[in-house]
């Protein structure tokens, strides 16, 4: 039996109102929200939260593969899973594979991962699907696109939900596109991609997948779609045959849609309330279609096996940005003054040098006197032996905030600039940015938890960092 063995959806902290977006463009505004992703956020930060929520009070060692699918990762040549697995301190010799350019990247990805683990040459593989797509400023998509992230994981054993049918179609069309080299999205005649384009394409491929099943739509306890929008979902639904009480929650007042993240995110909250023998119909779209069919099964009942829900943790723990024009920072789509400091560097050569305190965030226990100290360094500051130590990793340690100091003088996209020492748990310090704060609820002995995040883009890459935030 081969399926999902986990799963877990991340949010990011910060919304925006619909009738805020309204306001800064003069027009109506719709109720409900949208997940917008913080200046220090991007799709490899988020895979990364949703990676280590799969992976929480698991051995990371034990995965044998990660795909990462998204529309939006930081580089057009260079492996986004190769660094989703080292901050989330999978094994080195973990296989990595990237699926994008197409919004149906994830449930493409999930079809992958099961034929590996079916074929013998995995085991346990972990597809992170995340996407923070930038529509056109005062389009309608501005207020329908919200940003997240998910992860499944397949594997053999333990199978809440197994795999029993599937089905895919191809379809050469030019509905929703962006080009190398451009930040929005764009599309062609909204009834043209949707009736051509989404509703048709979809319709076919579920069609398909019922008759080769022999299952139909009454007998679906959850149908999870990607969507662009609610209007678009509902209409396909009942085309389907599908009622309302069978289509759960799509999360577009709440956190939009998440692009190539949604259906993976919209499953991880269905896989919380299904049973045993219960159906769950999962598809995605994006020049053509991916139909899945998994049945749950006896362990979906197993608290030991079902995760927490996090995915309405992080849904229910935000801060509404108070207007438009942070959004707009954020997004850097609007000009603002950069600091008057030295210009930010990067080093490539430095960052390979330490990539293991730099991305597994690895502090070193002195074997002598057992302090724990990071970044490493060669002589013991407790006893003053030198050069023994054994790594100890500190990403899933909680900490708390020794001290702290407010910089109104750097420009930061969302000052002040909260910079931190925190003491982890079982020992280690370190000198640290606290995100997602509200600055003036910052305090000593402050509870923070360990979250990866973009630090700036300098010499024609990005630089990646960890830093404390107080715990969601």
């Amino acid at each position: 039996m081969v399926g999902i063995t986990g799963f877990a959806g991340y949010v990011p902290y910060y919304r925006l109102a619909q009738k805020e977006i309204a306001r800064a463009w003069g027009g109506r505004g719709g109720a409900g929200e949208r997940a917008v992703a913080s200046a220090d956020e991007d799709a490899i930060t988020m895979a990364v939260e949703a990676v280590r929520e799969i992976l929480r009070g698991h051995s990371s060692q034990a995965v044998d593969g990660l795909i990462l699918a998204t529309t939006t990762s930081p580089y057009g040549e260079k492996q986004g899973s190769a660094l989703v697995a080292a901050a989330a301190d999978l094994k080195r010799d973990v296989r990595t594979t990237d699926y994008a350019n197409s919004l149906r990247s994830s449930t493409s990805a999930i079809l992958s991962a099961v034929d590996s683990v079916k074929a013998g040459s995995a085991s346990r593989i972990i597809v992170a699907a995340s996407d923070a797509r930038l529509a056109q400023p005062r389009s309608a998509n501005e207020r329908l696109y919200g940003d997240g992230a998910a992860a499944i994981e397949i594997g053999r054993d333990g199978v809440m939900a197994e795999l029993i049918g599937s089905h895919s179609i191809a379809d050469e069309i030019t509905d929703v596109w962006r080009k190398g080299g451009e930040r929005f999205t764009s599309g062609w005649e909204e009834r043209f991609a949707l009736t051509e384009g989404y509703s048709r394409v979809v319709r076919q491929a579920v069609s398909e997948l019922f008759e080769r099943t022999g299952i139909g739509a009454a007998e679906i306890a959850k149908a999870v779609f990607y969507a662009p929008d609610p209007g678009s979902l509902a209409s396909l639904a009942r085309s389907l045959g599908l009622q309302a009480a069978q289509v759960p929650d799509h999360l577009f007042s709440s956190v939009g849609s998440t692009g190539t993240a949604m259906p993976l995110m919209v499953l991880a909250g269905a896989l919380e309330e299904v049973k045993p023998g219960e159906k769950i119909l999962v598809v995605g779209y994006g020049n053509g279609s991916d139909a899945l069919l998994f049945e749950a099964t006896a362990h979906i009942d197993k608290p030991e096996d079902r995760k927490r829900n996090a995915l309405k943790r992080y849904i229910d723990s935000k801060k509404m940005l108070e207007n438009y024009e942070t959004y707009a920072r954020f997004r850097d789509l609007i000009e603002t003054e950069r600091q008057r400091r030295q210009p930010e560097s990067a080093s490539s050569a430095e960052t390979w040098r330490d990539r293991d305190d730099i991305y597994r965030l690895t502090g070193h226990r002195c074997l002598a006197c057992g302090t724990v100290q990071y970044p490493r360094q060669r002589v013991c500051v407790g006893c003053r032996q030198k050069d023994e130590f054994e790594a100890v990793p500190l990403a899933d340690k909680r900490a708390t905030v020794f001290t702290f100091t407010l910089d109104f003088l750097n420009t930061d996209t969302n000052p002040p600039t909260v910079m931190t020492v925190v003491d982890f748990d079982g020992g280690g310090r370190a000198y640290m940015q606290m995100t997602d704060r509200d600055p003036a609820q910052v305090e000593i002995d402050q509870e923070v938890e360990m979250t990866f995040r973009r630090m700036y883009d300098a010499d024609g890459f990005r630089s990646y960092y960890w830093k404390c935030r107080p715990v969601r």
